[in-house]
């Protein structure tokens, strides 16, 4: 069983500061644990797996907040932690482990893994019950995957942990990365940080993406490995290298705060722009945050609306704010204020303040706020479906 396999979750490092220009979303959403594995550079964005893992952001670190109001951005403030996703147990800035869970696999053309991949899961067990006796690594991986998420048998993480632990000592880097997983989640196991990186690093010797990329975390914030920014730094830019957004938004973040890495302000911009074009919504309001303002990449410029409206339709509240503001004031050619009244409703239902634009909403006619909020109305539908059908 050589074909390759995905088991992975999407985890935090932290949250940009703000050096000159520099911009950061105030209610950014995701970034850095992880469990899924993707080969090479990501050729799309794939959507966030359902949990991350929150690590601290680097001592001494401080971001400026974007308030959702351009007038008021230049205020001051820390900032502990970007928000957790929808569904996660845990609030910002503790430093403590959300859920991670295991993304698809892919098996390619081995028996075990196709019978899997098409929900065949009793097939599939016994097909990789007898690679397994054959000592296959990568058929302990699939057993445990199987028993630790309960697909045709009932959940029981203590067995999946014992068959990750065969396949980790058999040399399945997939194995050793899940069983990492395992220890940082308490699944199975005794929550055990120190553990959970030996077993990171197995993977990580052997190419594993997300392994390297939870071990910079690691490093940086001195949670399971000694606090080394610079060692945090290789493991992130490797991540960032294979295509990884969330490593390539951290890497840019290492880069405006000088930290593990020398400041340097075009590098950020060029990871936070790949980032972007990866689909990172974080990423997309960032970088047109910067483009704004006049920082970015020079050639990029006429791309900040674009960038702006991709991270709004994509439900960041501050991107969907910022965009308002963008339509009402004509940035991009054409003033549009019935459409920027959508977005603020969009951004306002999720909880983001902002005077200027509820004024804005307030002097329209009746009817002009009816079509607005119908407006609002079809966005969440549409959606809402396309979440579904993810």
């Amino acid at each position: 069983m050589t074909s390759p396999r995905s088991v992975g979750s999407i985890g935090l490092l932290t949250t940009l500061c703000l050096i000159g220009a520099w911009s950061v979303a105030a209610h950014a959403q995701t970034s850095s644990w992880t469990s899924r594995t993707e080969g090479g550079a990501a050729a799309a964005p794939s959507p966030p797996p359902p949990g991350i893992v929150l690590m601290p952001r680097p001592p001494g670190s401080q971001a400026r907040q974007l308030n959702a109001n351009p007038d008021a951005s230049t205020k001051q403030a820390p900032i502990t932690g970007r928000s957790e996703p929808k569904g996660s147990v845990l609030k910002p800035g503790s430093g403590g482990p959300v859920q991670a869970r295991t993304a698809a696999t892919s098996g390619g053309t081995d028996p075990a893994y196709v019978a899997f991949d098409h929900a065949h899961f009793m097939t599939a067990l016994k097909l990789a019950e007898q690679a397994a006796a054959k000592g296959e690594p990568e058929a302990h991986t699939l057993i445990a995957r199987i028993h630790g998420e309960g697909h045709g048998v009932p959940k029981n993480p203590v067995l999946a942990t014992k068959w990750y632990q065969r396949a980790a000592e058999l040399g399945d880097p997939e194995g050793a990365f899940a069983l990492g997983l395992m220890y940082v989640e308490g699944r199975g196991v005794s929550k055990d940080y120190n553990t959970a990186s030996g077993y990171f690093e197995k993977a990580a010797m052997k190419g594993h993406v997300w392994a390297n990329y939870n071990l910079g975390l690691m490093f940086l914030s001195g949670r399971g490995k000694p606090e080394n920014p610079i060692r945090g730094a290789q493991h992130l830019a490797y991540a960032a290298e294979k295509g990884i957004p969330a490593a390539q938004y951290d890497l840019a973040t290492l880069f405006v705060n000088g930290h593990g890495v020398p400041a340097d302000g075009y590098l950020a911009s060029r990871w936070l722009r790949r980032a972007a074009d990866l689909g990172m919504p974080e990423a997309q309001f960032d970088y047109a945050i910067l483009l704004l303002k006049g920082s970015g990449l020079n050639e990029d410029r006429h791309d900040a609306m674009r960038f702006l409206r991709n991270a709004a339709e994509q439900g960041l509240s501050a991107a969907q704010n910022r965009l308002a503001h963008a339509l009402i004031e004509g940035l991009g050619g054409n003033k549009d204020p019935r459409e920027a009244a959508k977005w603020r409703i969009l951004a306002r239902d999720q909880g983001l303040p902002d005077d200027v634009l509820d004024g804005h909403l307030k002097r329209m006619s009746s009817a002009e706020r009816t079509a607005a909020e119908a407006a609002a109305a079809d966005w969440r539908e549409r959606a809402s479906i396309g979440a579904s059908q993810n």
